[in-house]
């Protein structure tokens, strides 16, 4: 079973999101599970307190080594080899590639930084992969945390209903996905694209690499620029769809 364990200082916060949909019934048939952990048990004194101020100076708070190290060390016993990351801004952004890498795995143990950051001496100590899902600084990592989960859950095993589904879709083989239609067939003056109900497969085939290429260029270009596409050499998957 892929198995999340999230340290956070609000663990009321989860499953939250992760409870519904596709996850939430995936969650509650036993396909994956998680484990929500408060970081303050492990805190010190009679408040319990996890952070103290910056040394050297500055505004805010930072979470302290030792506390976020006691609360890392009781949730992954010796022998767990799940990943261990840390929400960070600052850290490596999140890809399809590395999401299927987590996906694949036994699954991972994720921290949720507060106030300015944590000691950056537990990230060190504790070999803690720091991991961005964007440009952008939240107050907490438990949103970000929710991100990465539900990415690695929906390619988790019986949670889709076809296999088709986690490999035919944005960032696979480097491009953006193809548009989407159903019905009606016409709506408000627009049409489906006639190809789309030809049943010719490989018309079909060619039509969505070409529209995933031209939609790519358009919008991210950096994913075409210097990276080896699987798919700019027509080898582009080809699955049968009931007319639309």
């Amino acid at each position: 079973m892929w198995r999340a364990t999230v340290l956070t200082l609000y663990p009321e916060m989860f499953p939250g999101p992760l409870g519904l949909s596709l996850a939430g019934e995936g969650l509650s048939r036993g396909l994956w599970s998680l484990e929500a952990r408060q970081i303050r048990d492990h805190g010190l004194g009679r408040h319990r307190s996890v952070d103290d101020t910056p040394a050297g100076g500055g505004p805010g708070m930072v979470m302290r080594c030792d506390v976020l190290a006691a609360a890392l060390d009781a949730a992954t016993p010796p022998g767990d080899q799940r990943p261990r990351l840390i929400m960070s801004p600052r850290g490596r952004p999140l890809t399809q590639a590395r999401v299927r890498d987590f996906a694949a795995g036994d699954g991972v143990v994720i921290v949720c930084g507060r106030f300015e950051g944590v000691d950056e001496r537990v990230i060190e100590a504790r070999a803690l992969e720091e991991v961005s899902v964007g440009d952008y600084v939240l107050s907490g990592g438990e949103v970000a945390a929710m991100t990465l989960v539900d990415a690695c859950v929906r390619l988790v095993p019986g949670i889709m209903g076809k296999d088709a589904s986690g490999t035919e879709e944005s960032f696979e083989g480097g491009l953006l996905e193809y548009p989407h239609y159903t019905r009606p067939r016409d709506w408000e003056g627009r049409s489906i694209p006639d190809v789309l109900l030809s049943g010719d497969h490989k018309a079909i085939a060619a039509w969505r690499r070409e529209q995933a290429e031209r939609i790519t260029a358009e919008r991210r270009p950096d994913l075409m620029t210097g990276r080896g596409n699987p798919f700019r050499d027509g080898d582009w998957p080809i699955h049968p769809t009931e007319d639309a």
